[in-house]
């Protein structure tokens, strides 16, 4: 009988159920997808019905079910930093001790409970750590027989960064450092005093980073001040916190507010306000900061292990500028990271370590790696598609020939059109990467405004990724390598570049934002970067077909690439939610399978004047 394991992540945020089949991952999903509640940390109901449907298996023909975490290990840090920090948290204590006394110290039977609402059965329960979950789903996916593994996140039971080694079916973890001295809750802290949501704002502050001047002095001055006072960072890239600067550990907030506003000179930025120049500079501070411990961290990796290859997860795993720069600087031969690689991963990484480990089963190498492209979730026929039809009466057109689809809907990506792209499996991770997409030309000068302000209705200065075909990265972007999972930022080719104008330093965000700085604007950030996805014909025939018909006609390898959702939701999961997204939005066209949806009975493609003969960029 097959070996069988649900894994599963709960009850912090992003909840998550994966199911393998003899080591196979055969589906993964998010909770939020299902509910529509955003990083939902809710049991994953809605996830592990799906998963074990996709199996075709009962809750009585698991193995076992692995949940990413120890609880009594983490109920054990809480009640020591507690003690460590007397008389200070007290208010933190009322309110979550209570909470762990009553559900989460009885974690068993609260797990039971819940999977029992699944079906009959009952499965053996297995408990790995956190950051052992982590590394697993690093390591096992991962297409090297040997690597080194760097788990780096806010914070698990006691750990909040490990290096390890894997060989084989085998993990071994050579060093942690402890809560709560942690670089992922450090730069949570930033992300909370620029004005941002924990746990979700982070992307933000990543994309703020490159407004801010590198040459200014005060960046320079802020990030000596982060490591004279916030932190003291060792020679192997392990750090200590100053912790009267932070509230995480006691409090409900990530910093004291006074002693940052004094030390930094700037008020605590409240959320939606106007970003001044100083955020962006605090921003790019942290950032810097935040590369350099990632490299020392990398070196130790290294030297401790003699690995040439290394793989990434955990929460900061997911800061592809850090990547990006550490890939370059040669340390190892080559990187691979967890695609999934926060805690939505960790339901991965919990399954895969009780089959390798806990079972003792020999893993199996493959190449690229054995994500499939991280297409794991839900897909859904023809027959729900025209439910959508009927029911809203949508004017749409459908394709019998899949070429002519791609020609076509090519086509109106040239004429400025935003389209939604909904093809097959959904994306497990955070990324979308032309499952559930919303796509643009990326050489339009006004597509990064339209996407950000008329459709996903988020701050304008946020960066859009380029979807482009494996065979084309090297016209486009300085990097020698597939980036399949939207996971690496590197320079934009300098022979598509171009050159700033005078006083480009002194322009306020915006302006620097709309300036051309390339021939593909819609995709590059202000330090002439960009965040690639590269798009492989073997892993997705069909988004890849598309682009391949936008090259041909338009001689250009490359599409924008969004999630298919709007800001405050989850990605798009069924052909309904597409579809409610598409018409509350200004999004153009909505694809879904071989349908092209319009919002009018007019044709699918209009007269309109060609943008590009206005902005002159042939």
């Amino acid at each position: 009988m097959a070996d069988t394991i649900l894994g599963i992540s709960a009850f912090y945020h992003d909840s998550a159920a994966v199911l393998l089949m003899d080591g196979e991952i055969v589906a993964a999903a998010q909770e939020e997808r299902f509910t529509r509640k955003k990083h939902d940390a809710s049991f994953p109901h809605h996830a592990a019905k799906y998963v074990l449907k996709e199996a075709g298996l009962s809750l009585s023909d698991l193995t076992a079910v692995a949940f990413y975490d120890k609880p009594y290990l983490k109920f054990e840090r809480l009640l020591e930093t507690y003690n460590g920090f007397a008389p200070k948290g007290l208010a933190s204590f009322l309110s979550s001790i209570p909470v762990w006394i009553k559900e989460k110290l009885f974690m068993r039977k609260m797990l039971n409970d819940e999977l029992a609402k699944l079906g009959e059965g009952k499965p053996k329960l297995l408990f790995p750590e956190h950051h052992l979950s982590h590394a697993a789903s690093a390591f096992y996916p991962s297409p090297f027989e040997e690597a080194a593994i760097l788990t780096v996140d806010g914070v698990g039971e006691w750990a909040t960064t490990t290096i390890g080694k894997g060989v084989g079916k085998d993990i071994t973890v050579i060093k942690e450092l402890h809560f709560p001295h942690s670089l992922g809750l450090l730069y949570s802290a930033f992300t909370a005093f620029c004005g941002f949501r924990v746990n979700s704002g982070e992307y933000k502050l990543m994309g703020l980073a490159p407004y801010g001047t590198p040459s200014s002095d005060r960046v320079e001055k802020w990030k000596k001040t982060i490591y004279s006072d916030l932190i003291d960072v060792r020679k192997d890239g392990s750090l200590l916190l100053q912790m009267d600067y932070f509230n995480y550990a006691t409090g409900l907030t990530m910093c004291n507010s006074p002693k940052w506003e004094k030390l930094f000179g700037i008020p605590t930025r409240k959320a939606e306000s106007e970003i001044s120049q100083e955020y962006m500079d605090l921003a790019l501070a942290i950032q810097q900061v935040t590369e350099e411990i990632v490299f020392t961290l990398a070196e130790t990796a290294r030297e401790l292990t003699g690995c040439e290859n290394l793989v990434m997860a955990g929460g900061v795993a997911l800061n592809c500028v850090a990547n990006g720069k550490l890939l370059r600087r040669g340390t190892f031969k080559d990187i691979w990271i967890q695609p999934a690689a926060g805690d939505a991963g960790g339901a991965l990484g919990a399954a895969l370590a009780a089959h390798h480990i806990w079972q003792g089963k020999e893993r199996t190498v493959q190449t690229p790696d054995s994500m499939r492209g991280s297409y794991l979730g839900p897909e859904f026929n023809e027959a729900e598609t025209m439910q959508v039809i009927r029911r809203f009466t949508a004017p749409y057109k459908k394709y019998e020939n899949l070429d002519t689809m791609y020609t076509e809907v090519a086509e109106l990506l040239s004429k400025g059109n935003a389209i939604g792209w909904f093809q097959g499996r959904m994306e497990y991770g955070p990324r979308a990467l032309g499952g559930r997409s919303i796509l643009g030309d990326p050489r339009h000068p006004e597509m990064q405004k339209k996407l950000n302000l008329k459709i996903k209705y988020r701050e304008g200065f946020r960066p859009f990724a380029p979807s482009v075909m494996e065979e084309e990265i090297g016209t486009w972007f300085d990097l020698d390598r597939p980036s399949p999972y939207m996971l690496i930022v590197a320079p934009v080719a300098e022979k598509q570049c171009s050159p700033l104008p005078d006083g480009y330093d002194s322009m306020d965000m915006y302006d620097r934002l709309y300036v051309q700085r390339s021939t593909i604007p819609a995709v590059t950030h202000v330090d002439n970067s960009a965040r690639i996805q590269s798009v492989s014909k073997e892993t997705n025939p069909r988004y890849w077909g598309l682009i391949n018909a936008f090259n041909r006609d338009q001689n250009c390898g490359l599409v924008v690439n969004t999630s298919f959702n709007v800001r405050g939701e989850p990605i798009v999961c069924t052909p309904m939610d597409a579809y409610a997204c598409f018409m509350r939005t200004e999004m153009d066209y909505l694809v879904i399978g071989n349908i092209l949806f319009t919002k009018t009975e007019q044709p699918a493609w209009s007269e309109e004047a060609d943008w590009r003969n206005q902005f002159e960029l042939d």
